[in-house]
């Protein structure tokens, strides 16, 4: 086993989740040969061409990354280490929102207007923009995260690097979907929201008060200001704990972590498909490392 590459205790959990090697006709290279070519392109950033000639063809490992992100395999091997997590009570339902600007190298732009047709049941590649802004910094992608109490991946958005952050709350916690570990219904309430000042508006609050979700975020001075010029017809500040709001920080460290992968750090892929499923194999990587740690 090399360095950064899956463990014999990480692979005997995501192998059963895969499709067969052998089946409709063909023989697939060892999958955990190639998922381990993927890891070290995510983790050195270098470009596919160069991939070292211990984990086969370059072309086969991209086409495998194009494969399951069509259909959907690497979602279906996130949600299957979290539900693990939950049925356990690992997952912690704190939920730390926020968002982290990414510098797009300029080798991610030019993709196709519109991409190859799909296979049936997939997913389409080829979005407006493929989730690239133009500033004075260049071209910018902004990854939005909701993490639990741990700091583990939950949910992920991508968009331009300009797009707000407020918009994308309530759409992150949509995401969220946890399946039981047998039956019952999936849960995807979260026992508290915490999040910074650029979350804090009134529709946000009212909407999260509809869901009967506390939700522990400063306000903003000119909201303040607002409230105060309202007199008694402003109403009471929002509940605040800053001793809650101190939990905050695990949404940071995990935007570390990820960005430990230097092919998240910089984006690359000209896909915006791709490159989410990039930040979501890293993801199942931090999830699979926190839950082996706790069971060793």
């Amino acid at each position: 086993m090399g360095r950064g590459e899956l463990t014999d205790k990480a692979w005997a959990r995501i192998e059963p989740l895969l499709p067969p090697v052998a089946g409709r006709g063909r023989y697939w290279r060892d999958h955990r040969q190639v998922i381990n070519a993927i890891l070290w392109k995510l983790r050195t950033g270098a470009p596919w061409r160069d991939l070292p000639e211990r984990y086969g063809p370059w072309k086969t490992a991209h086409e495998r990354l194009r494969t399951w992100t069509a259909d959907g395999t690497w979602e279906r091997i996130l949600d299957h280490v979290v539900v693990k997590d939950d049925s356990v009570g690992n997952v912690e339902w704190m939920i730390s929102v926020d968002s982290s600007n990414v510098r797009a190298h300029q080798h991610s732009a030019g993709a196709r207007k519109k991409g190859d047709a799909p296979p049936d049941g997939s997913k389409p590649f080829a979005v407006d923009g493929e989730a690239l802004g133009r500033s004075r910094g260049g071209l910018t992608s902004k990854i939005h995260l909701a993490v639990d109490g741990r700091g583990l991946p939950m949910s992920i958005i991508l968009t331009a690097g300009q797009a707000g952050d407020n918009p994308h709350l309530l759409p992150l916690l949509d995401q969220i979907n946890v399946g039981r570990d047998g039956p019952g219904r999936p849960r995807t309430h979260p026992d508290r929201v915490i999040a910074d000042k650029a979350y804090s508006h009134p529709s946000t609050r009212a909407a999260l008060r509809q869901r009967r979700i506390p939700f522990t975020c400063p306000e903003r001075r000119d909201q303040v200001q607002q409230r105060y010029a309202k007199g008694a017809a402003g109403g009471r500040p929002p509940a605040f704990d800053q001793a809650i709001y101190a939990n905050r920080n695990v949404v940071e460290r995990c935007f570390n972590r990820l960005k430990q992968f230097r092919d998240l750090a910089t984006r690359y892929a000209k896909r915006a498909a791709y490159y989410r499923a990039e930040i979501i194999i890293a993801s199942i990587v931090l999830w699979l490392r926190t839950d082996l740690q706790d069971t060793a």
